[in-house]
């Protein structure tokens, strides 16, 4: 889809019909999408211009190398649950996972983990900086009825284990 000619043109006109602001409006993209080709990069630049913000889904999966994050123009990096599973027991998973976000955030770059499933990994990733953690510790997926219930939950009064840790580390 994204290799489409006329993704634009669809962009823009799912944003006219239904009036919402392009800034609010998060485009997620797979890994393979960053085997950049010239057609590619210049989508990237064209949702950029209209205020349209991208993501790189699963990222740490594929083949793309954290060089093609410096020229393509992005806003956020979701690093693949993989990295996470193992986090804690293996220290060259937690280095990389460090240096994934800290390049991230070089770059200007918003970092979200996925596949979170343990208080601990929440605050091991609070702790190198991911700016956003989701995954089965907070909810596994669920309707819509119950999205508008779950997002006025304080999570850390739900997981009053990361409270202390995490209020030491603001």
């Amino acid at each position: 889809h994204f290799q489409d000619p006329l993704l634009i043109k669809t962009v823009q006109q799912v944003l006219d019909e239904t009036g919402l602001k392009p800034q609010q409006l998060e485009l997620e993209v797979t890994e393979s999408v960053v085997q950049t080709t010239g057609d590619n990069v210049e989508a990237f630049q064209r949702l950029r211009e209209m205020n349209v913000k991208t993501s790189i889904d699963d990222f740490g999966t594929g083949f793309s190398s954290l060089s093609s994050l410096k020229y393509l123009p992005i806003d956020c990096l979701k690093i693949d649950r993989v990295f996470i599973l193992d986090m804690l027991e293996d220290a060259d998973a937690s280095v990389l996972l460090g240096t994934i976000v800290g390049v991230a955030h070089a770059l200007g770059h918003s970092v979200v983990a996925e596949g979170v499933e343990e208080a601990e990994q929440v605050i091991a990733l609070s702790g190198i900086g991911c700016d956003i953690i989701q995954g089965y510790y907070f909810s596994r997926p669920v309707s819509a009825d119950e999205i508008t219930r779950l997002a006025k939950v304080n999570f850390l009064t739900r997981h009053a284990e990361l409270k202390p840790i995490l209020k030491q580390q603001a």
